[in-house]
Parts: structure tokens; sequence; C-alpha cells
């Protein structure tokens, strides 16, 4: 894989994981728990590759040098707006999928829903606005 193709690559993983979490909310509503479990843990399975090439695209390739906006000045304060958004709430839902996990796997169902109604819509707005930005800088407004 070339250095050039790891931004397609974080949005299609990032796709995916929204994918996957869309269809873990709708196996968990019609009570296909063996589904939802397989979705959100191949959902949290894809975010963690995820973050790991993203790590080294922005440390290893591009050296901690930020992509700049190639978009019209007018969108740039909402696209900053989003991109700040997804990176803290990116930050955030590390620990909350991870106990969300967790109290799941222990099937502790309680604890599980009540972090859960919380988790799920945060790592989607996540996913989502991951692939987001990546149209913002790559396709939309490609150079």
């Amino acid at each position: 894989m070339s250095h050039g193709t790891l931004p397609l690559v974080n949005a299609c993983l990032n796709g995916l994981a929204a994918f996957l979490l869309l269809l873990g909310f709708v196996f968990v509503r019609r009570r296909q728990l063996a589904a939802h479990r397989a979705c959100m843990l191949s959902a949290f399975g894809v975010s963690v590759v995820f973050l790991g090439l993203y790590l080294y695209h922005k440390v290893v390739v591009v050296k901690g040098v930020n992509t700049p906006f190639p978009g019209p000045a007018s969108l740039k304060p909402w696209y900053l707006a989003m991109l700040f958004s997804h990176i803290v709430l990116a930050i955030a839902v590390v620990p909350m999928a991870l106990v969300t996990i967790h109290r799941g796997l222990r099937e502790r169902l309680d604890q599980h829903r009540k972090i859960a109604r919380w988790t799920w819509p945060i790592w989607m707005y996540v996913s989502v606005t991951g692939v987001c930005v990546y149209l913002a800088l790559y396709v939309v407004w490609s150079k």
C-alpha cells in the first residue's frame, strides 16, 4: 500500500465501522444478540485498525504536518468545527467503547445499555465525520 492511499483506506475503514455500527443497532433492536455482538466487536476491530493506520500516517508519513483545508474560505469555519468535534469525540469514544464492550461481554446489560445510549451515537458521529473529513480534503476540493 502506498502512503498516498492511506487516507482513502482510513476513510473506507471509518465507513465500514459506521456500517457495522448501524447493523449492530438494527440487530439489537431485533433482539438478535449474537449478530449484534459480532457487528459491534467487528466495528471495534475495524476502528482499532483505523487508529493504527491513522497514527502511522500522521507520525511517519506526514510527520505531524496537518493537511490544509483546500475548500472555499467561507466553508473553512464549518469544516474546522466539524474537525474539532470529530477529534474531541474520537478521543472521548475510546474509553466509552471499551467500557461499553466490557459491560456487554460481562452481560451486565443494564449498565451496558446505559452507556451504550451515549457511546453508539458518538461513535457513529466520529465514523461518519471521519469520512466527511476525507471527502472534504481529498475528493470534493482535491487539488
